[in-house]
């Protein structure tokens, strides 16, 4: 949830609109809990533990398709007042009355439920086998996440929580959808700086006016853009103080007050107001009706003339009393606005609540290490991941062996472009074939590779291998359990040609280019060269070519049928115009020829 009151439509212009290589190659703080509490609303259908399934194909493309490395954070302890929060929210939601609500004990934690807390666990046992870095949260996920992202450990957060903002985050990706070509949304605090004026203490002092995940109350009566214009009010080290001199009591209006900007006119000191002089009822200048049919109105004929102009709807004076008094009601209307702010603010008891302000500013929300050392990246544990998977999915080994095969190559692609891989082979028993084709797919561009399995691997490491050797005479088409899933990798089947075995992945082009630039060289001439021949043929010989397709009884195509249609036609057309011509040349002749009118007759309608 994070800040209520609608908080992410306040940001929601000030997201930008990123595309998939915005990731690549980024370090990002993922939220676990948010993707665990995200499987009952994407899965419809029932599964076999959604949480395992949704984090298994999350990660594979997350790591694969969008070239991110990956931070996995899992919540902590919770604060007291998150499990009182909690509780309300649980009560709130069943319809149960307010009086009847069970109250937290005062300073005691509560455990989120066993049901929960074991998918976190079976969760974090998954992405531990995928050589993930798993960390754990002294209290909330998002908070580490964004002291992460603040400290410059990674370079994003993915989180729905926008409390993330308040901890500290400088970059949040509230959602990802693998398989869309829609953008994803990524909120970047420099922007809601600019666009806002709102910095991180005015994101706290908004969340404790209209409520949070530790206080869902809030001051009653006070929304989110009320609060937006309470807290634009004043500068960034003087909003929280100004919230506790109102809930002690203390009026800082007009002494302390907002800053309101105004003309010099009310800034200026006039100790003796001005009364406002009369003004026309026909035009509405300075000036009196019986004054203007005197002499004319200077504001109506500067020029002169005699009589005033009759003033139209929703004219406004533009004179300098009237001006003041506009700012001067303007200015009543703000006062009167603040002081029933103030007014419902010192109304709550024990606002603000200063173990929310330092649980907000608090900037050690867990150990940054991973285990004791900085955090990285292993290799994944493959033969324990498939009897992991086989266990709790009952999914067949070699379909979960081609599941990591996108994976599996985008680790190997990485090591050889840093000159790092020892093994020439892909998972020990794949080498690099060729380049098939350029492919577009949701919108991404990938470079369909080929990889061949050598022969002397065969049955070299039955742990490794993509299909076992029981395997190896039939190709694996599974279907997955799921037909309603917007998260899986592309189908990775296993291939067999006069050569032997292989399979196709779909990898980044820089990706393979940097691990094989000469055939990524070779490939994109040779597609250039195809193209540019291609271009020739269609430009040159068409007519010929056409025919010679027609005389071979080829159905042609198209922009072949048509061109070839329309030369006959003109042909044709060249054909009749001629005899017309010669016709009319023999009639002419006829009507001049020494022959009776009879037989010319005959011969001009025949």
């Amino acid at each position: 949830m994070g800040v209520g009151g609608k908080f992410w439509d306040l940001l929601k212009p000030y997201a930008k609109h990123e595309d998939p290589d915005f990731l690549r190659d980024k370090r990002v703080a993922v939220d676990l809990s948010y993707w665990i509490v995200q499987n009952e609303t994407a899965i419809k259908t029932y599964v076999l533990n959604p949480h395992l399934r949704l984090t298994f194909f999350r990660t594979l493309n997350l790591f694969s398709k969008f070239g991110a490395f990956p931070v996995f954070v899992a919540d902590g302890t919770p604060s007291p007042l998150k499990s009182q929060a909690r509780i309300a929210r649980f009560f709130r939601c069943s319809g149960v009355d307010a009086a009847r609500w069970p109250v937290a004990e005062e300073g005691v934690s509560v455990e989120r439920n066993g049901a929960f807390l074991k998918c976190v666990r079976e969760c974090i046992e998954l992405l531990e086998l995928f050589g993930m870095p798993v960390l754990r949260a002294k209290g909330e996920a998002e908070a580490l996440c964004a002291q992460l992202n603040r400290e410059g450990h990674v370079d994003a957060c993915i989180t729905a929580d926008s409390d993330a903002f308040l901890f500290g985050a400088q970059c949040v990706i509230k959602s990802i959808k693998p398989n869309s070509k829609e953008p994803f949304e990524c909120y970047h605090m420099s922007d809601i700086e600019a666009g806002l004026g709102l910095k991180r203490e005015h994101l706290i002092a908004i969340s404790l006016l209209v409520g949070n995940d530790h206080d869902l109350r809030g001051v009653q009566g006070i929304g989110i853009d009320n609060a937006l214009r309470f807290v634009q009010s004043f500068g960034e080290e003087e909003i929280l103080d100004k919230l506790h001199d109102i809930g002690s009591g203390k009026a800082p209006f007009p002494q302390g007050g907002p800053k309101v900007v105004g003309s010099p006119m009310l800034l200026a000191d006039d100790s003796s107001p001005k009364l406002r002089p009369a003004h026309c009822s026909v035009c509405g200048h300075p000036g009196s009706k019986r004054a203007h049919s005197k002499s004319s109105c200077q504001d109506c004929h500067p020029s002169g003339g005699k009589g005033c102009m009759k003033k139209p709807n929703g004219f406004r004076c533009k004179c300098t009393c009237c001006d003041r008094e506009r700012e001067a009601r303007q200015l009543k209307r703000h006062e009167n606005w603040y002081t029933k702010v103030c007014e419902k603010i010192a109304r709550e008891q024990n606002f603000p609540n200063d173990e929310i302000i330092e649980m907000y500013l608090c900037n050690d929300n867990g150990n940054i290490t991973d285990g004791g050392s900085c955090i990285s990246w292993q290799q994944p544990e493959t033969d324990m991941l498939v009897d992991l998977l086989v266990f709790r999915q009952h999914w067949e080994p070699s379909y979960i062996r081609q599941r990591l095969l996108p994976m599996l190559s985008t680790i190997y692609l990485r090591e050889m472009a840093q000159q790092t891989e020892k093994n020439s082979m892909l998972n020990g028993q794949y080498e690099f074939d060729s380049i098939q084709r350029i492919k577009i797919r949701y919108g991404h561009k990938a470079l369909v590779v080929k990889w061949r399995r050598g022969g002397s691997s065969i049955g070299s490491d039955r742990n490794l291998c993509l299909v076992d050797d029981k395997d190896q005479k039939k190709i694996v088409e599974i279907v997955d359990e799921s037909s309603d899933d917007s998260e899986e990798w592309e189908e990775t089947g296993v291939h067999v040609d006069n050569e032997g075995q292989f399979v196709l992945t779909d990898e980044h082009m820089e990706l393979v280019r940097g691990a094989f630039p000469g055939e990524v060289s070779k490939f994109l001439l040779e597609k250039e060269l195809k193209e540019s021949k291609r271009k020739r043929s269609r430009t040159g010989g068409s007519g010929n070519k056409s025919e010679n397709l027609k005389s071979r009884g080829v159905q042609l195509s198209i922009t072949e049928f048509y061109r070839s249609s329309k030369m006959q036609v003109s042909a044709n057309q060249g054909d009749t115009a001629n005899r017309s011509e010669s016709h009319d040349k023999e009639i002419k002749n006829t009507s001049t020829s020494p022959l009776p009118k009879s037989v010319r007759r005959r011969l001009l309608f025949k």
